[in-house]
């Protein structure tokens, strides 16, 4: 179940899965550059922070910039997607509530024709039995699946490593464990059959890039990110909006709310969140906020 911790968190690593050239740069060991963001009131009073988090990382990779390292000192709270990501133990039960229901098709039948050999191939490399997902549901299958030859240690992701940081301090999540799993499981089959084949067509593309997702990060490259959060599965629109933009608008407004209580949050969710027109910098700056790029 080493899969499901990182897919708790699971948006960038999942969509930046796939196959493409994009910009960045950096690897494991290399000083990285994540997306760090200041909040202000309009008068330029700091309120918060918005840090970029990737969910699994290699070894060694050196994140905690001295920026990084003031706003950890300097933050109220720790705001994340899901608190418990250290129990594994947990995480899996609540995976496993959701994702088993009896009677379903095989999974090879709910993927197009053309996509059952790559999926067979996929599972194959894997370590998947054929069998293995016929009581598992679509979307659960679909997660399990991108993990295959996504890149990177979900033991060394970011937002583990907050958490830790801010033992003894407050940390508040956005969702939960069983909230972020539910938004995948309330997807109607159709959507999570679109995500499967998705994830199957970018997982036996010959020219899929896995460490791409490490590198735009790494380089702290917002464009490149942002142009991912309109492919693969988040090319299609009610996925995209299920899973990215509509999340983003609850997040925006459960920040705010803090904000407008005093606090100075740290809030760390994954990168893909921060940027673009939907993102949340763009739609805390909309509610009158004053957004500066700090890395």
């Amino acid at each position: 179940m080493r899969w499901v911790a990182a897919l708790l968190a699971p948006l960038l690593l999942l969509m930046l899965a796939g196959c493409s050239d994009a910009p960045g740069g950096g690897g494991p060991g290399e000083p990285a550059n994540p997306l760090l963001y200041e909040i202000a009131a309009a008068d330029g009073t700091p309120k918060g922070w918005l840090l970029g988090t990737i969910h699994a990382l290699p070894p060694g990779t050196g994140w905690r910039t001295p920026e990084v390292g003031r706003v950890l000192g300097a933050a109220d709270l720790l705001v994340v997607e899901v608190e418990g990501l250290a129990d594994e133990a947990a995480l899996a039960r609540t995976f496993a509530g959701l994702a088993a229901s009896p009677g379903l098709p095989p999974l090879a039948a709910r993927v197009p024709p053309d996509l059952a050999a790559p999926l067979a191939a996929l599972m194959d490399r894997g370590g998947f039995a054929p069998d293995r997902f016929d009581g598992t549901e679509t979307w659960a299958a679909a997660l399990a699946l991108a993990r295959v030859d996504a890149a990177g240690d979900p033991a060394e992701g970011v937002d583990r490593a907050l958490i830790a940081d801010f033992a003894g301090r407050p940390v508040r999540e956005l969702e939960g464990a069983a909230g972020q799993l539910a938004i995948f499981d309330r997807l109607p089959e159709p959507q999570q059959r679109a995500m499967l084949a998705a994830v199957v067509r970018e997982g036996t593309d010959p020219a899929r890039d896995p460490e791409r997702l490490q590198r735009a990060w790494i380089a702290g490259d917002a464009a490149a990110i942002a142009a991912s959060t309109r492919e693969g599965i988040l090319a299609d629109p009610s996925l995209r909006e299920a899973l990215l933009t509509a999340r983003n608008r609850r997040w925006a407004e459960a920040v705010a709310a803090l904000l407008a209580e005093g606090k100075r949050p740290l809030v760390a969710v994954g990168a893909a969140h921060l940027v673009g027109p939907e993102g949340l910098a763009a739609l805390l700056q909309a509610k009158g906020y004053r957004l500066r790029r700090l890395t």
